[in-house]
C-alpha cells in the first residue's frame, strides 16, 4: 500500500465533515509540504477520534504546536 492510500485510509474517520476536511488537506496540502508539515499531519491522523474530533470541531485546542499548526492548516483551506 503507498503512503498516500495509507493516508487517506486514516483520514476516513466516520464523520463526513472531518473526513472531507482531513482528505482536502491530503489532496491539496500534503503534497506541497515540507517534511516537518509532513510529520505533524501523519502525527495528527494517528490521534484518537474523540481527540482529533474535538480540535477539528474547536472544541479542544491541540497542545502540541506541531499538531495545532497542521489543525489551523486543515481548518483554513477553501471549500471546494
Amino acid at each position: 500500500m503507498s503512503e498516500e492510500s495509507r493516508l487517506r485510509w486514516q483520514c476516513r474517520r466516520g464523520m463526513r465533515e472531518l473526513d472531507e476536511l482531513l482528505v482536502r488537506y491530503l489532496e491539496s496540502r500534503y503534497p506541497v509540504a515540507d517534511d516537518e508539515e509532513k510529520e505533524a499531519f501523519r502525527a495528527v491522523l494517528e490521534l484518537p477520534d474523540p481527540e482529533l474530533n474535538g480540535y477539528l470541531l474547536q472544541r479542544q485546542s491541540p497542545t502540541s504546536e506541531s499538531a495545532a499548526g497542521v489543525i489551523k492548516l486543515i481548518l483554513n483551506l477553501p471549500r471546494t
